[in-house]
């Protein structure tokens, strides 16, 4: 009898722990911040044809569920927040492979590099980055801005301290008096300015992109040519050597780390792709070979022909510019157009960027625009905003499309931007992770 009410003891104490953990669990699960959107229209992945009456079931930053039709909100968990997009057309957050957050061409740039401090310069990334993410853009590439800075602003966002879109920051590396090196400034300024990772020759190229990988860089920027807004003559052809650049990427792959070459001339772009870079920014004057070894590589084409349209307009109607940049803007700027529809006909994977900081901040979309006039069809340019430009930043598990699994990035207009390009421009609802900072 005495054993047999020990056993009797033990069961129910085990019976009540089970129970008791059962309790924590459900309890936790009850926790889950869930919100549901009723999409009238869904493009969950760009590329394919957009369904109608969907429910997106999110749960804390991710999405766990595509129900057809719209379930009733008393399918869920008491608490649960009910978004009501049914009248609108809903798609993935954009992306923006190529933008400088930290500041925006104009008159006063000169003056602006004396007078901002580093602080200041943080200050203005936090209001750009902002502008950025309600104009319906969720990840972006920056592609060089003062590292420190750009770093902090990267992991300020991620912790949630200021709001703006997810960032890939990189780090540039340069050869001495090449694009991404500093000029047009007297000699004591251009020691002060001059950035740490400048390299020459291809053991020292490499030892700067190991220093650029250790401070926080999310990926390496190179510039295999000359650029337009470099206050200086030396052109837009070939700079960095093919060695150089072949040591550089072949360091970077080896951290983990991509490689985006800046690239106007057909010689700049062809060294660069044939030492594996993942993408050329710019690609003005890609030529039958650049065709070849972009589809031989997987690399892709980030167009910025914003950027383009922005520095002719502005070399043609403002007096800020130096005689070198105002005729390489007028001349690069107006052919970059042409060359862009002649590597999208070809089949030359694109991936949407805008080089923002030199057009403003907040009127990204624009590029979009631009790139239906070169040819390029609706589907194609949703497809480069999100589908490739997670592939290109090697998010295609988290981002890019609305399916479970991945990040709610999510965004919505009143009408659909596949019958009408221009409505990307007024986006109508914006939600990063689960969280909405638009409506």
């Amino acid at each position: 009898m005495k054993k047999f009410k020990l056993k009797r003891k033990a069961i129910t104490k085990t019976f009540a722990l089970a129970t008791a953990l059962s309790s924590i669990m459900i309890s936790s699960q009850g926790l889950a911040n869930t919100t549901i959107i009723y999409a009238g229209e869904l493009l969950s992945v760009p590329g394919k044809a957009p369904v109608k009456k969907r429910t997106v079931v999110i749960e804390n930053d991710e999405i766990i569920a595509i129900n057809k039709g719209f379930t009733p909100v008393a399918s869920f968990n008491s608490g649960t927040t009910v978004i009501d997009l049914s009248n609108s057309f809903v798609m993935p957050g954009l992306m923006d492979m190529h933008v400088h957050l930290q500041g925006e061409l104009g008159p006063n740039n000169i003056k602006e590099t004396v007078k901002l401090s580093d602080a200041d310069v943080a200050m203005h990334s936090v209001h750009f980055a902002k502008k950025t993410l309600l104009s319906g853009f969720t990840t972006v590439r920056d592609l060089l801005s003062q590292p420190e800075q750009m770093y902090a602003l990267r992991d300020g966002i991620a912790k949630g301290w200021v709001d703006g879109p997810r960032i890939i920051a990189a780090a540039g590396v340069s050869i001495t008096g090449g694009h991404l090196d500093v000029d047009g400034m007297a000699p004591d300024l251009l020691a002060i300015k001059s950035p740490k990772t400048l390299c020459d020759g291809p053991y020292e190229c490499r030892k700067m992109t190991r220093h650029a990988i250790k401070y926080g860089a999310d990926a390496i920027k190179v510039a295999s040519t000359g650029g337009v807004l470099s206050d200086t003559s030396t052109g837009t052809g070939q700079q960095m050597t093919n060695n150089e650049l072949k040591e550089i990427v072949e360091t970077a792959h080896g951290l983990g780390r991509k490689v985006a070459s800046h690239a106007h001339a057909a010689a700049g772009i062809n060294a660069a792709l044939r030492a594996g870079v993942d993408s050329i920014e710019h690609g003005s004057y890609a030529n039958q070979e650049s065709i070849e070894l972009f589809k031989k590589s997987g690399a892709y084409l980030v167009p910025t022909l914003l950027a383009g349209a922005t520095v002719v307009e502005m070399a043609k109607t403002s007096d800020f510019m130096s005689a070198p940049i105002k005729a390489k803007a007028i001349r690069v700027g107006a052919d970059m157009l042409i060359n862009f529809e002649k590597s999208y006909k070809a089949g030359v994977k694109i991936a949407f960027g805008t080089d923002s900081g030199v057009s403003k901040h907040g009127t990204n979309a624009q590029e979009a625009v631009l790139m239906h006039k070169a040819g390029m069809t609706t589907s194609d340019i949703l497809k480069s905003a999100t589908v490739n430009g997670a592939d290109l930043i090697g998010m295609s598990d988290k981002l890019g499309t609305i399916e479970a699994g991945k990040y709610a990035d999510i965004i919505a207009f009143d009408a659909s931007p596949l019958t009408n390009i221009h409505e990307l421009l007024d986006v109508d609802f914006v939600m990063k992770a689960g969280k909405v900072y638009k409506k």
